[in-house]
């Protein structure tokens, strides 16, 4: 396992922390009988900071995890890297097909 530096560590949680906030928002707002464009321009709002965690994930990954197994030569290794890759990038164009 690949340890992550601190800064990005911290940049991830400040962001996660942020969404937190905001579905702590839309949860009030569906208390409150908002209205409904309100709630929805919130919700999409979340969506974007979360897919905005996922990038910033999985361009770690790919500079760390993917980096290490290329340069350590164990193709069992670089194997599973790529079948996660694919795995992730599937379910993401599954998601982007289904919009």
């Amino acid at each position: 396992i690949i340890m992550i530096n601190t800064a990005a560590k911290s940049i991830k949680l400040e962001r996660l922390k942020k969404v937190e906030g905001q579905i702590r928002g839309i949860i009030k707002m569906v208390e409150d009988d908002r209205y409904c464009m309100d709630i929805l321009t919130q919700t999409r709002a979340a969506s974007s900071a979360l897919k905005k965690v996922e990038d910033i994930i999985l361009n770690q990954h790919l500079h760390t995890c993917v980096v290490y197994s290329i340069k350590s030569n164990d193709e069992k290794d670089q194997e599973q890297k790529i079948d996660e890759i694919m795995q992730i990038i599937s379910k993401m164009r599954t998601v982007w097909i289904n919009k």
